[in-house]
């Protein structure tokens, strides 16, 4: 594996920790404050062309590939959790497009995606498909040139803000999987609305909303492959999004381990600062030890997607690693705080409220678990 970078991609990352140092990182505490959805944040990602960095160049993107992406969402997560995951969130539209629209489809939407006039966001989550992804209720019926689509999405990352959306729907009820499709919707389709906003545990200025379907009438041209392949689209989608947690998880986990750092050195006891203890030293030791490990696996799994090789199964383990290591990494900043890191006077309380999600979403740990061990008994 070569992670040497090239001359390009040093001069965009270092523009990027630019960026993250001077706009996001300052205001990452008062987005969270605010509970709002940074209008601003995602402009900014817009006019520094970061949205389209997988996006060919035929289709208005840079074309650079998984790595680079990985990178640069790793220093916007490090700096502002809620960037990087709206960061993270469009490519999980622009992937089952790029991959699996026709030529057509591709030059409609992927242009307007890459400059960043327009989120996307991937709609497959239900109240009874969560970890059972198959168990798809939503329904599209074909009816003349359109499809009509009923049913309701929920936990729906940039929903409600993007304006594209790649919905899993069932076109065949009873055949379980089998019966799923792909379909693209724009966010002014009639029948198409939104719903609850979710109340969170951290994140709350991150659109979190349920999608809800009503007679909404979508044209038939807006079907990814065919009928019968939705299942296929949405798992392939979330192996690329593992990678994207994966790597916002290791961006976090750095953010809470370089205030650990910091305070022990600023923290007086005993007439020495605490980073002088042995205990604090360890725990700083093994934080950094599982966050570089972390890291390379997860930059291993982007590797690989960009020699188009088999990256699932270390995908799927970069995931699990990298979101257990962000949890063990946020705890840790707080108990270096010790009293301190309880309250909001420092950012590392939320730091642990927010690495709970990188376990939970994309797969829970215990869904990658088996997805690992499927791939290993193949093997």
């Amino acid at each position: 594996m070569d992670f040497n970078l090239t001359e390009e991609q040093e001069m965009m990352l270092k523009e990027v920790k630019n960026i993250c140092r001077k706009k996001f990182a300052p205001k990452s505490a008062e987005v969270n404050e605010k509970g709002e959805f940074p209008w601003e944040n995602a402009k900014i990602l817009a006019e520094s062309d970061l949205m389209g960095i997988v996006i060919p160049e035929e289709y208005g993107g840079l074309g650079m590939g998984y790595l680079t992406w990985s990178l640069i969402g790793e220093e916007l997560s490090r700096a502002c959790t809620t960037t990087g995951s709206i960061y993270g969130a469009n490519l999980l539209c622009i992937y089952p497009i790029l991959m699996f629209g026709t030529d057509e489809q591709k030059k409609k939407y992927l242009p307007a995606l890459a400059k960043g006039e327009v989120l996307g966001a991937f709609g497959l989550t239900e109240p009874e498909a969560g970890s059972d992804a198959g168990n798809v209720q939503t329904t599209a019926v074909l009816d003349g040139d359109h499809y009509v689509i009923n049913g309701t999405k929920i936990f729906i990352t940039n929903g409600g803000v993007a304006d594209t959306y790649v919905i899993i729907v069932n076109t065949k009820p009873g055949r379980g999987a089998r019966g799923l499709s792909a379909i693209i919707v724009e966010k002014d389709t009639p029948g198409f609305t939104f719903g609850q906003e979710f109340d969170k545990m951290a994140y709350p200025a991150l659109a979190n909303r349920e999608l809800i379907f009503q007679d909404c009438r979508v044209p038939k041209e807006n079907l990814l492959i065919k009928e019968g392949r939705g299942f296929r689209v949405a798992m392939k989608t979330l192996d690329v999004g593992r990678i994207g947690m994966g790597i916002g998880a290791v961006g976090l986990a750095q953010a809470a381990f370089e205030a650990a750092v910091k305070y022990s050195k600023e923290r007086i006891q005993f007439d020495k600062p605490i980073s002088s203890f042995q205990a604090v030293q360890f725990m700083l030791a093994d934080m950094a030890t599982e966050i570089e490990a972390a890291r390379l696996l997860v930059y291993k799994a982007a590797f690989l997607r960009d020699q188009e090789g088999e990256f699932e199964k270390i995908a799927a383990m970069g995931k699990l690693y990298a979101s257990e290591v962000c949890m063990r990494a946020t705890t840790k900043a707080v108990q270096v705080h010790g009293g301190y890191g309880y309250t909001k006077d420092y950012p590392v309380e939320r730091y642990m409220r927010e690495a709970k999600l990188f376990e939970i979403v994309e797969g829970t740990s215990e869904i990658q678990r088996g997805v690992i061990a499927l791939h290993l008994l193949k093997e």
